[in-house]
């Protein structure tokens, strides 16, 4: 339990249950804020309290009596109450769950699975154009010992207009791409 929630709790009701004072939620009261990181922020927070009056619920129900009726509906008002805020502030974040992911939930699997296998998935497809990319640095390599031999002139011409060329095209993204620092913010390779 976080301070928040522990600061929320009193001492009264049977059980050891404390009882939930009226609170005011800053989220509510805060001006709107278009930066989804703290729209994140905010839903994972709304959520971890969401959880926390789940476990006050459950531990008041456990041990119902007659005198902790009060508790327990101040509880249910806290959850509805909460739970409309997360439905509020999730309307702020856009965030999309693969199907994959649900579906492997909804059959009690770890979703760490999906991950693990779109990593895989992306590393094989990493070596497949790796290895094509290979294969043409290759074919070109071995195009270019082949014309030099049949047409030595052509060539040279050839590899001073590329190397010409590939130096105007690195001064010109240099001088496009500085920044304040002087650093430059795109490399360009030929």
């Amino acid at each position: 339990m976080d301070s928040s929630q522990s600061s929320t709790l009193g001492t009264g009701g049977s059980g050891g249950n404390g009882i939930v004072s009226s609170q005011t939620n800053d989220t509510r009261t805060a001006t709107p804020n278009d930066d989804p990181k703290q729209n994140l922020t905010q839903v994972i927070n709304s959520i971890q309290k969401t959880l926390g009056l789940l476990h006050q619920l459950y531990l008041t129900v456990s041990s119902f009596n007659a005198a902790s009726q009060l508790p327990l509906l101040q509880r249910l008002n806290s959850l509805v109450s909460e739970l409309d805020n997360m439905a509020k502030l999730s309307e702020k974040c856009n965030i999309q769950v693969p199907m994959e992911v649900l579906n492997l939930i909804d059959d009690g699997k770890n979703p760490d699975e999906f991950t693990r296998d779109v990593l895989n998935s992306c590393i094989a497809k990493n070596q497949v154009t790796k290895g094509k990319t290979d294969a043409f640095k290759s074919l070109r390599k071995h195009l270019l010992e082949e014309l030099e031999q049949t047409f030595p002139d052509e060539v040279e011409s050839y590899r001073e207009i590329r190397a010409s060329s590939a130096a105007e095209c690195k001064r010109l993204a240099q001088s496009q791409s500085m920044l304040p620092n002087g650093d430059v913010k795109v490399k360009t390779e030929l």
